[in-house]
């Protein structure tokens, strides 16, 4: 399978560089068999020759029509406000008929997708989806919600699946949970820094030299969610583990309930659908 990139910064860099990876280590149920089956395009040459000293064989392009003609999956990873631009210089490049596109832009349906290509070959049987992962893709960690739009087959559902699955686990949903997904795993992976940030600083505190702090707290998150991963518990079940009655523990929750935790992070994740 080859795939274009289309936008090589923050999301799109994650997730060249998790493909890449996989690639090179031919990781077991890689889609992609090589690095010459990646295409880039990003109009920042300095973005693009530091791929290919760190990715030696993956493609280049400062044009995105170039970039897309030998594709089998495109995937438009530029900023919202840039996709229906990036959309029309390409498609009179396209051939819907065997090509599938991704959106991987915030807010970006495939209904919008359709309006953007109008002018491609195929568009009437266009195979189209809209994709969110988050960072983690560089490290093959990353939580992905891929929404296939009307009309597509199982076929390219699951193209799309294995190749986002090559970069973390994947949920392929409706469109409409794309937003809270998203909310959940992209927007939410800085609300899980900013814990890890507030629990360095209690750890300063209380005497820890930062770097200890943060590797502290970097562990014990690990740690909290590999319990969980390996048992099946529900995180409940887990604090009844290490909550014993009048200890330390249960005195420590009931000052994050005082403070509103669960209420804060419930409504941090909704902010963003408002």
């Amino acid at each position: 399978m080859k795939i274009a990139v289309i936008g090589a910064g923050n999301m799109g860099g994650a997730l060249i560089k998790g493909w890449a990876k996989a690639a090179s280590k031919k990781a077991e149920g890689s889609v992609i068999e090589n690095l010459s089956c990646i295409n880039i395009a990003d109009r920042a040459e300095t973005i693009l020759e530091r791929f290919n000293q760190d990715f030696p064989g993956i493609n280049t392009f400062t044009d995105n029509a170039k970039a897309v003609k030998e594709a089998d999956i495109v995937i438009l990873a530029v900023k919202p406000w840039l996709v229906e631009l990036v959309a029309k210089e390409i498609a009179s490049s396209l051939d819907l008929t065997r090509q599938i596109v991704v959106s991987d832009a915030a807010g970006i349906t495939t209904d919008k997708l359709t309006d953007y290509l109008s002018e491609a070959d195929g568009i009437e049987d266009a195979h189209l989806f809209y994709v969110i992962p988050n960072i983690g893709a560089e490290f093959g960690k990353s939580m992905t919600f891929v929404a296939p739009g009307v009309g597509t087959s199982q076929e390219s559902i699951d193209k799309v699946k294995g190749l986002f699955s090559m970069v973390g686990e994947v949920n392929v949903c409706e469109e409409k949970m794309v937003g809270p997904g998203m909310m959940m795993a992209s927007c939410g992976i800085a609300y899980v820094m900013r814990y890890i940030r507030a629990q360095m600083e209690a750890g300063v505190e209380m005497g820890f030299y930062p770097k200890d702090a943060q590797q502290i707290a970097m562990q014990t998150m690990e740690g909290a969610v590999t319990l969980l991963r390996e048992t099946g518990l529900h995180p409940e079940a887990a604090i009844d583990k290490v909550t014993t009655p009048g200890g330390t523990t249960i005195k420590g929750l009931n000052e994050l309930d005082h403070a509103g935790f669960n209420s804060a992070v419930i409504r941090s994740l909704k902010a963003g659908l408002k």
